[in-house]
């Protein structure tokens, strides 16, 4: 065994460039596979990282018609029921910043004092919003990392005043704390073209825009309960505390993720698939280069038949010539393309492991790939007559 992997080697090695180019083709189908699935994944664990910040891994109650309200009775309502870890309610608003008299583009967000816990805000300077703030209506807000950043050259803005509309008029806020800017990926991806989130306590934005009622009420289950049996209890709570039935609905907002996930899977899939693609097409280029040998080394493989070799020996010359490039080229795709991935993680700020079972699956398809294509040049091989191949010269 030992000595037909090494003569398939040397044998290999007689024609350099055709086998390295042979490899080539390996090398590019492996490696686009593994970069497709590595990407797969640190983009799924972004998204679904991303969406956990924002509030995201819940339940999210909204209002189905403006036959009822959503304010702090239902809120009070919701927050009593025992599956319920954390209640926040959440306002919002589309509008600007004005800093340096320069106008910033930002996502208000009216939230309480629950918020660290509930959208995972990260504090680097400064404090959070207390309760103090909400119920005093005050004109504070915490600033994104990334804004205070671009407009000041630095995070260290604590104090510091700006001018945000709200409501449909200019108010001065002061700035109270800063929160670190999350993973970045869709910040990386798309830049200037996404506004920033800043934040102030939701009784001053309803102030602002003189309405008592959420835009809706964030909830996280705790431990041990079932998303969906959870969000009935709720319904019906607040059902009962507001008596008109049929006016809320609930979004499980962790399935929403679970949907991203499946798309994402999707398209990993398809990609996938036109990888694959690339490694029947890099098979077919060892079928190719085999065929070729065969007829190169007719005179060979008759001399080896006249003494003796048998069709065994012939055949399994020729199928580890095959596998030899196979995992050759399998290798090095694996390597180069964990280190176009480390690379693009990198710069993108996302931490990449990558997957042994991945990688073993595609080495073990390469193997199959390879082996399919060089079966029939070995057979051809095996089938030449000792007397023919030796009369072709």
């Amino acid at each position: 065994m030992l000595d037909l992997i090494t003569n398939s080697i040397k044998i290999l090695f007689r024609k350099k460039t055709r086998t390295i180019l042979t490899i080539l083709g390996i090398v590019v189908g492996v490696s686009s596979v593994i970069i497709i699935n590595n990407i797969s994944r640190c983009g799924n664990t972004a998204l679904t990282d991303e969406i956990d910040q924002l509030g995201m891994g819940g339940l999210s109650i909204m209002l189905k018609n403006q036959s009822a309200v959503l304010a702090e009775d239902e809120l009070e309502a919701i927050s009593k029921l025992p599956c319920v870890e954390y209640a926040m309610p959440l306002m919002f608003e589309s509008t600007e910043a004005y800093i340096h008299e320069e106008k910033n583009s930002i996502y208000l967000w009216g939230i309480d004092k629950s918020a660290k816990d509930m959208i995972n805000l990260k504090l680097v300077h400064g404090r959070f919003i207390t309760a103090g703030d909400i119920s005093s209506y005050a004109k504070i807000c915490i600033m994104d990392q990334s804004l205070a950043e671009s407009c000041y050259g630095t995070d260290q803005v604590v104090g510091k005043r700006i001018r945000i509309n709200s409501g449909g008029a200019g108010g001065e806020y002061k700035i109270v704390g800063v929160v670190k800017t999350g993973s970045g990926i869709l910040e990386s991806m798309m830049g200037n073209y996404i506004p920033t989130f800043m934040y102030i306590p939701y009784t001053t934005l309803q102030g602002n825009i003189g309405s008592g009622n959420f835009t809706q009420i964030a909830v996280r289950i705790k431990d041990g309960f079932d998303d969906d049996e959870a969000g009935e209890n709720i319904i019906k709570a607040i059902e009962r505390e507001s008596g008109a039935p049929g006016a809320y609905m609930v979004t499980n907002l962790a399935k929403q993720k679970e949907s991203i996930s499946h798309i994402i899977d999707i398209f990993t899939l398809v990609l996938t698939c036109v990888g694959v693609v690339s490694l029947f097409v890099a098979g077919l280029s060892i079928m190719n280069v085999m065929l070729v040998s065969v007829t190169e080394r007719t005179r060979e493989i008759g001399i080896k038949k006249a003494l003796g070799a048998s069709k065994k020996i012939i055949v399994l010359e020729f199928l580890f010539e095959a596998v030899v490039i196979t995992i050759v080229g399998a290798a090095a795709g694996i390597l180069l393309g964990i280190v176009i991935s480390m690379i693009g993680a990198g710069m993108l700020g996302l931490t990449l492991v990558p997957k042994i079972d991945i990688m073993l699956s595609v080495v073990l398809f390469s193997l199959v790939v390879g082996i399919i294509f060089g079966i029939y040049p070995a057979l051809k091989a095996a089938k030449l007559r000792p007397v023919d191949a030796l009369r072709t010269f």
